[in-house]
């Protein structure tokens, strides 16, 4: 995995969406340590901090302010950049904020996903399209039972349902004017991304750290909610082999593709908070019962195929996903180096891990 995806992005050109965000920031930075010319088109970072300031991202990459619901602006990006690679991370991505503003949601996550698949099929470079959608995709029934990629698309709020809905238009889009063209592609679904660098609103983790940073209590809605938790780098190491698979075949991996973790870091939001505060080596958390949205309970994602059909497997459990989470947050709080290069040594050290 490790030569294949450093020799297929080595000196290519790559447009990604949503590159200001927690895991667009983490993917521009790997693929710019790989050496990729990389052009990164979004809103400017919605947090402060963010992983993006922290690193200084746009002073490595070309980096272009845009809404991708601006189909004008959108296109001529594209236009310029003229990428052979194209990874769609840009969405609004919160369960919440899609109650608050489900109108901007379905926008952002469907018409701006349309826009970007117009403004594809205007240029002749792109050979590669990875669209990162959620496993939040698929109609979840709340049951014991791990989504594989051909069940039911769905999504009880917003969020999820706009969701659903970018992975029918991927499809739409693919049979109707992709599949006899040179460009090859998927859809990605990953499962709970945790890492460093995320300060979201009504996030876990970030929730985790931030009361921590200030010695408070850390507040949990759902302490039996299950998720399919995972460090940011190992979807990310999904999508770039994906998208190196395709560039080999443009035909044979043109699908949805589950990128969850490992069966053993299935867990609840409270085991999940208590291994925070371990290795942070202090804290207690209380719980929240006054929720009133919608949030799903249980959610988990079957990853045979991905592991099967591509060789791809995770390379964290769940263990070692948040003692990395947790020291780049140390790292960040207590200023004891550059966030950059703790970073740039973070992915070194996991692709030094990988086959």
């Amino acid at each position: 995995m490790k030569e294949l995806i450093t020799n297929t992005y080595k000196g290519k050109k790559v447009f990604i969406t949503g590159h200001t965000g927690f895991k667009g920031s983490w993917l521009a930075l790997w693929l710019s340590h790989l050496g990729a010319d990389v052009t990164g088109y979004a809103l400017k970072p919605n947090t402060n901090p963010s992983i993006f300031n922290e690193i200084n991202l746009a002073s490595k990459i070309h980096h272009i302010v845009g809404d991708i619901r601006d189909e004008a602006g959108l296109a001529e990006a594209v236009k310029k950049a003229q990428p052979e690679f194209v990874f769609h991370l840009a969405a609004q991505p919160l369960v919440s904020v899609s109650y608050d503003d489900p109108k901007y949601t379905f926008e952002t996550n469907t018409m701006g996903l349309i826009n970007l698949f117009e403004a594809v099929r205007k240029v002749d470079s792109v050979k590669v399209f990875v669209n990162v959608t959620s496993d939040k995709c698929y109609e979840n029934m709340e049951k014991d039972y791990a989504y594989i990629e051909t069940d039911k698309m769905g999504g009880y709020d917003p969020y999820s349902c706009s969701k659903g809905v970018s992975e029918l238009i991927t499809n739409s889009y693919r049979n109707s004017f992709f599949k006899d063209t040179d460009v090859a592609l998927a859809s990605a679904r990953a499962g709970n991304v945790i890492g460093g660098g995320d300060w979201s609103k009504d996030r876990l983790v970030p929730d985790c750290v931030k009361a921590l940073s200030e010695n408070k209590d850390i507040t949990i809605r759902n302490p039996i909610a299950v998720r399919p938790w995972q460090h940011v780098l190992d979807p990310l190491m999904g999508y770039l082999f994906l998208g190196a698979k395709m560039a080999k075949d443009n035909k044979k991996f043109n699908e949805g593709w589950n990128f969850g973790p490992k069966k053993d870091s299935v867990l609840n939001v409270e085991q999940i908070v208590s291994k925070v505060i371990e290795n942070w080596g202090s804290g207690k958390y209380i719980v929240d019962g006054s929720q009133k949205f919608h949030e799903a309970k249980l959610l988990q994602l079957n990853i045979d195929k991905a592991t099967k059909e591509l060789g791809w497997t995770p390379v964290f459990d769940c263990n070692e996903a948040v003692a990395e989470t947790v020291s780049w947050y140390k790292n960040f709080y207590d200023k004891t180096g550059s966030v950059y290069d703790f970073s740039i040594n973070q992915i070194k050290s996991y692709m030094g891990k990988m086959s």
